[in-house]
């Protein structure tokens, strides 16, 4: 046998309970009942602290990719411009104006072609994550084969 119990609720509160209960299509009490039976319950706080758990090792693994993604960039940078610092020859001062000139019009095509690979699909990253798996290479060895191949 169930017992009555009155309980005064704020305006906002009531009407909150009221669309819940005609959403679901229950008596208001019957939901006010499972309320309070969530919230006496031993385990509510185990769940919520399931609840947080599973959040931040979702969180933990975006910025694990974020790091490794990072670098990524960062090596992919650091062996750019090795190779070009490498491979381009000083310049005199009547060759540097239309060489900043070609430069320009090489960084227009640049930032296209970058825009068209940005819209296309399946990022550099994405592309070298699934390379290193399919070769079964593991990011150092993949980084000891690059530094191998520059020198």
């Amino acid at each position: 046998m169930k017992e009555q119990f009155t309980v005064y609720l704020e305006p906002d509160l009531m009407k909150a309970l009221t669309n819940y209960a005609e959403r679901r299509r229950k008596p208001k009490s019957l939901v006010a009942e499972a309320a309070i039976a969530s919230f006496l319950s031993p385990d509510a706080s185990e769940r919520q602290e399931a609840a947080l758990a599973r959040r931040l090792d979702r969180i933990t693994r975006q910025m694990e990719r974020l790091e490794r993604d990072i670098g990524i960039s960062a090596e992919t940078i650091a062996l750019f411009i090795r190779f070009w610092l490498m491979a381009t020859p000083a310049m005199s001062e009547q060759t540097h104006t239309a060489a900043r000139a070609k430069g320009g019009e090489r960084y227009e095509g640049f930032m296209q072609a970058l825009g068209r690979r940005l819209a296309k699909g399946p990022s550099f990253i994405q592309e070298v994550s699934l390379d290193i798996g399919s070769t079964g290479a593991t990011r150092s060895e993949t980084k000891v084969e690059l530094t191998q191949s520059s020198e």
